[in-house]
């Protein structure tokens, strides 16, 4: 009967163990909750989207025609005195392809923008389940330690009365350290993962935020509708496809450039007593391509658009192979970690409930059932981590297509 109640001492508080999603705390976030704050809130996307006045306003200095130029003249010739007011001419279609150029880097900055705020939701996604899996391993922790700690309580009251040895109760006493050092790290594991999800967040670092999140969440997508998602929707590309538009308009820019502008001139003298007190002057200036016909520069801008097109094609190379490989990975851990929730953890619950059985019956001894508990908690983490894997893995394959996943 002692055995039995002190039994139940020991085990009391101790069915922390990990038999499904653990309820959350109040004011805990969910993933989407997570993201969305982070997307309103994190001052590195808010500098990046003070890209698009300075975009728009690339574009209004595109706009602008060149201005006039006054010349007034004073000679000892005659006439003496002449004003002469020069107007540029653009030839080539100059302005509109400076005006396409600026429009073309506007789109790029969009494609930035783009590919920055998902760079942001993915690394949201890694710090929430990192933090999920981290107050998993505290509860754990925690349970394991209060557990070890009831039993070393329990093996001194039973070495004072004389019912077991010293060497029991020293074994009790090590494994309660152990376990309260173990606690005492994952806490801080935790402290640590919350500071990494704040700063994401925009929040304090000391924020108390929690989560709300099942690590088996999320859907992998099979591999032909991945491969759809990473073409149409890749950052990565996006950017590339900006920057080869922006540089078909410099190329473009380079080539009219090889065509010298015009200068119309006008103007009015006086000074000529002999002949007349007031006169006229009219001209047409030309830029003479003596030295070079900006050659050059058309060809250093196609030689850089043809880069870029190269590097487009060997991006969507890489991205192709990404997918595979992150949809293959993506795949396996979920299959790992569905195998430990639905399996794995069950049996071990299982030899749980039998070890409680043999303890209880005399059959095993107190040690026997710590070594258990702390196997079973070695376990449950083993499954933790495998969530944090396939986390990580669909986090992969969410950055290789470039498009948020469910």
């Amino acid at each position: 009967m002692r055995r039995s109640l002190t039994f139940s001492l020991i085990l009391a508080g101790a069915s922390l163990a990990w038999r499904g999603t653990p309820r959350a705390a109040e004011g805990s976030l969910t993933l989407g909750d997570a993201i969305e704050e982070a997307v309103r809130a994190h001052p590195g996307l808010a500098a990046a989207r003070l890209g698009r006045p300075v975009a728009a306003a690339a574009i209004d200095v595109a706009r602008q025609r060149p201005n006039p130029d006054l010349v007034f003249e004073e000679t000892k010739e005659t006439p003496s005195d002449a004003l002469m007011l020069t107007f540029p001419i653009e030839t080539a279609s100059k302005r509109g392809t400076r005006i396409r150029l600026a429009e073309a880097g506007a789109a790029t900055s969009e494609a930035e923008l783009a590919r920055t705020e998902m760079e942001l939701r993915n690394d949201v996604r890694r710090a929430y389940y990192a933090l999920c899996a981290a107050e998993r391993r505290a509860r754990e922790a925690e349970a394991l330690s209060g557990l070890a700690e009831r039993a070393r309580e329990a093996a001194k009251q039973r070495f004072e009365s004389g019912d077991t040895s010293r060497l029991d109760l020293l074994q009790a006493e090590l494994a309660a350290s152990q376990t309260a050092n173990d606690a005492d790290g994952a806490r801080a594991s935790v402290t640590s993962a919350r500071s990494a999800l704040n700063v994401l967040l925009g929040r304090s670092p000391e924020a108390p935020t929690g989560t709300d999140g099942d690590l088996g969440a999320g859907a992998v997508p099979d591999l032909p509708a991945a491969m759809a998602l990473a073409d149409a929707h890749s950052t990565e590309l996006a950017v590339l496809d900006g920057q080869i538009r922006e540089q078909n308009e410099r190329a473009a820019l380079a080539r009219a450039q090889r065509w010298p502008d015009l200068g119309l001139t006008g103007g009015v003298t006086h000074g000529d007593p002999e002949e007349f007190d007031w006169g006229w002057r009219a001209g047409l200036s030309l830029t003479l391509p003596l030295f070079h016909h900006h050659a050059a520069e058309a060809t250093l801008e196609e030689a850089t658009l043809s880069q870029l097109q190269a590097q487009r094609t060997a991006q969507e190379s890489s991205l192709h192979g990404t997918v595979v490989s992150a949809e293959a990975i993506a795949s396996s851990r979920r299959t790992q970690y569905l195998r430990y929730r639905d399996e794995i953890l069950p049996k071990a619950a299982e030899v749980e409930t039998m070890a409680e059985d043999a303890f209880r019956s005399g059959q095993t001894n107190l040690l026997a059932m710590i070594q258990t508990a702390t196997g079973i908690r070695d376990l449950r983490n083993k499954a933790i981590e495998a969530g944090v894997e396939y986390q990580n893995a669909l986090a992969d394959l969410e950055r290789a297509v470039g498009a948020p996943l469910p």
